[in-house]
């Protein structure tokens, strides 16, 4: 499975999108400020996720991005899935020529691969932000972004 940075801040930003979108869209630059993720990769993340209709964008003055389903419909696998390639432990090592040849171990890789990626579809958004640790963690970015001096 390949749980990258992209993966990691996909998952990340949809959160927060989530847990501040009461009030509407939700800006990339307030995820960005509350987050600490660069605008320039939010929007290449956002911009993928929007073409696999995990967010809508709202063009203008007020305009940001929503979920594009009830947070409820929204697994981390289709997070994971829409900004990385297709979620699977690597155990490709070339070593010096393009061709590969599988190792003794293929078939352990290959069903832990299918276990996370079965186990991040039991989860969703919702499951998520009803954490209370999440919460927590939410407030403190919201402090960071009223008052960038205190934390």
């Amino acid at each position: 499975m390949r749980l990258s940075t992209k993966s990691r801040y996909a998952v990340t930003s949809l959160l927060d999108l989530v847990m501040h979108s009461d009030q509407g869209p939700v800006s990339l630059a307030d995820i960005s400020v509350r987050q600490g993720i660069s605008l320039s990769y939010l929007e290449q993340l956002f911009a993928k996720m929007r073409r696999n209709k995990l967010v809508t964008s709202t063009r203008g003055p007020g305009g940001g991005y929503s979920l594009g389903n009830t947070p409820d419909q929204v697994c981390i696998a289709d997070v994971i899935n829409a900004v990385d390639e297709k979620m699977r432990i690597a155990n490709r090592d070339v070593r010096g020529s393009a061709q590969y040849e599988p190792c003794l171990t293929e078939q352990l890789w290959d069903e832990l691969s299918a276990e996370i990626e079965n186990y991040l579809t039991t989860i969703s958004l919702a499951d998520m932000i009803e954490n209370e640790e999440v919460q927590a963690l939410s407030r403190a970015h919201d402090l960071r972004q009223k008052q960038p001096d205190i934390l």
